[in-house]
């Protein structure tokens, strides 16, 4: 039987990367999809790829608390997958108030809306590899404390722990996820460093680092994200783990620097190398993520290596811009 068939999700954030390719995963397994939509993104799979019309879109935003209430109750929400944030740690730092609306109060928002629909069975919040905050032993572990210190990472600390308590004090179904950077198709966010490094090859110009090149993250292809979500709704309802947080990462610790060059490998353009502007202030320089929890809890593990990965998403940047690139 197909879990998903015939289930009321909700999705949120669903023009952005993992939102588009969640949407397309609930879809093809039969679910009715239900996505809120604050803005019409034209190059956004799912108007680019004709997603919208096989699911209901509801258009507003997370800051919006009635328009959450109406829509769950309305379309009667078994599940609910809350990706909607401000992700662009630049764009926070410069504008942190936008970015606490949308992030924080967002996430209060939609989880008091569930919490006076008793009919929401589970709820996953997408919390980040950035609400753990510097630490100086690493891998993050999920007991790790939540210490942000910049404007994103402590919107995603905030966040984090208000899902926790709507768990733990209102015996709320949610699950917490914490992922590190995704990449794949669909990322039109070109200031990120797979898609602005793609784009740049493309355009026969040297990508641009903000950093020293040196700065280590942890990297998972959206494909896996996608369906580490969906995993962990499903494991919901066959274990106790309400109210616990999980971090999926393939488990590869891999430089800027290192990255970047895989890209222009595997695109024929290792002649044209970086420059490295060293100006990249306010952010963690090394950062990666345990997913033994989730190994062993969950049963999970990725599927996807990450030049596996790089090539789908490259050659989905090529066809893209196969007219060339403005």
């Amino acid at each position: 039987m197909n879990y998903w068939k015939g289930k009321n999700v909700f999705v949120t954030g669903c023009t952005g990367l993992l939102g588009t390719h969640l949407c397309e995963l609930l879809i093809t397994r039969g679910a009715n999809v239900i996505g809120l939509v604050r803005d019409y993104v034209p190059r956004s799979r799912l108007f680019a790829e004709q997603l919208k019309q096989k699911m209901v879109v509801i258009n507003g935003d997370v800051e919006n608390y009635g328009l959450l209430e109406r829509a769950i109750n309305e379309y009667e929400i078994d599940t609910v997958f809350h990706l909607a944030a401000q992700t662009i740690v630049g764009t926070a730092n410069k504008n942190p108030l936008s970015t606490f609306d949308t992030n924080i109060r967002g996430t209060w928002n939609m989880l008091e809306a569930c919490r006076r629909n008793t009919g929401v069975r589970r709820i996953i919040v997408a919390s980040s590899d950035k609400a753990y905050g510097e630490h100086e032993h690493l891998p993050y572990k999920e007991e790790a404390p939540l210490q942000g210190r910049h404007p994103y990472d402590v919107s995603k600390s905030c966040a984090d722990l208000i899902a926790q308590m709507y768990s733990h004090t209102y015996d709320l179904p949610v699950c917490v996820t914490r992922c590190g950077n995704f990449y794949g198709p669909g990322d039109l966010n070109f200031n990120r460093l797979v898609p602005g490094t793609i784009l740049s090859a493309l355009q026969g110009v040297r990508t641009v680092i903000r950093s020293d090149g040196t700065y280590i993250r942890d990297y998972l292809y959206v494909k896996d994200g996608a369906e580490a979500y969906l995993f962990l709704a499903q494991k919901m309802d066959e274990i106790p783990i309400h109210g616990g947080a999980f971090n999926f990462s393939n488990e590869l610790q891999i430089p800027v620097i290192e990255l970047v060059n895989k890209i222009l490998g595997l695109m024929g353009c290792l002649n044209l190398q970086p420059v490295i502007k060293n100006e990249a202030s306010k952010e963690i320089r090394h950062q990666y993520l345990s997913a033994e929890k989730a190994r062993n809890i969950l049963g999970w593990q990725p599927q996807y290596q990450l030049e596996q990965g790089l090539k789908e998403t490259i050659e989905w940047y090529r066809h893209q811009f196969a007219g060339g690139v403005a």
